[in-house]
């Protein structure tokens, strides 16, 4: 029994000895060892893009919005509740890219992700020193238009299949008011 043991250890230590001084499988080693991590690496990458292409096309829409609604009178001038062109046009630019519904700018920007679109109004102080305005007009205020957007970035991607919940993408724009 002892003698198996013996030829049993003698073997193990040739393989050893044997496996390295060999190199022709270092290759296949490495290889196998960094592959996983090139190929996480670069679809990182590429998702990584994806992510800043989507919020440059959602920040293009809300700029073209806020820029058709900062020249837009008929909702400031009389705002009629049954009718509001204005909103609904500028809603449709910044989602579609047209005036009218049709295909996305970003493919899966859901229609449930609303572009909200608010005005608010600042001061327009005049400056006791040069005796001007803050802000190039002729009121007390400065009419603002503001439009914000989020979007879910991850439904389908491959973020989602690792295990990373959406990323809420947060954007707005704003414009100040000069109508037609």
């Amino acid at each position: 029994m002892c003698s198996f043991i013996a030829r049993c250890v003698d073997s193990v230590q040739r393989l050893a000895r044997q496996f390295r001084r060999e190199e022709r499988g270092a290759i296949l080693v490495e290889m196998t060892l960094i592959t996983p991590l090139m190929i996480a690496l670069t679809a990182g990458v590429f998702e990584f893009g994806t992510i800043i292409h989507r919020k440059l096309l959602i920040e293009a829409g809300l700029r073209d919005a806020a820029r058709f609604m900062a020249r837009c009178t008929e909702d400031f001038v009389n705002p009629d509740p049954d009718t509001n062109y204005c909103i609904s046009t500028a809603q449709n630019i910044a989602k579609y890219g047209t005036p009218a519904a049709g295909t996305f700018r970003v493919a899966d920007w859901a229609a449930d992700e609303p572009v909200a679109i608010a005005t608010y109004d600042t001061a327009n102080p005049v400056d006791p020193d040069t005796g001007l305005q803050d802000y190039r007009g002729t009121g007390t205020t400065v009419r603002t238009i503001r439009v914000t957007t989020t979007y879910n970035y991850g439904a389908g991607s491959l973020l989602f299949y690792i295990g990373v919940g959406p990323i809420n993408i947060a954007a707005s724009h704003e414009e100040r008011f000069v109508g037609y």
